[in-house]
């Protein structure tokens, strides 16, 4: 094998070396913001269950 070929196998493996970064740090991202939309969603039903709401009593009155 030629100091070429060596020299392609070593940049080629680098640049591939970047996307697999890439990806992980992708799908942690990913996961991140996913756990944030749960959580807001969760809080938001659990305060929407102890605050009552108006809306029944003014639906009553009309």
């Amino acid at each position: 094998m030629s100091v070429k070929n060596v020299l392609f196998l070593v940049a080629c493996a680098a640049m591939l070396g970047g996307c697999a970064v890439f990806a992980v740090a992708d799908a942690a991202v990913t996961v991140v913001a996913t756990t944030v939309k749960v959580g807001a969603k969760v809080v938001g039903a659990g305060v929407d269950a102890v605050i009552p709401d108006d809306d029944d009593e003014d639906a009553k009155k009309e």
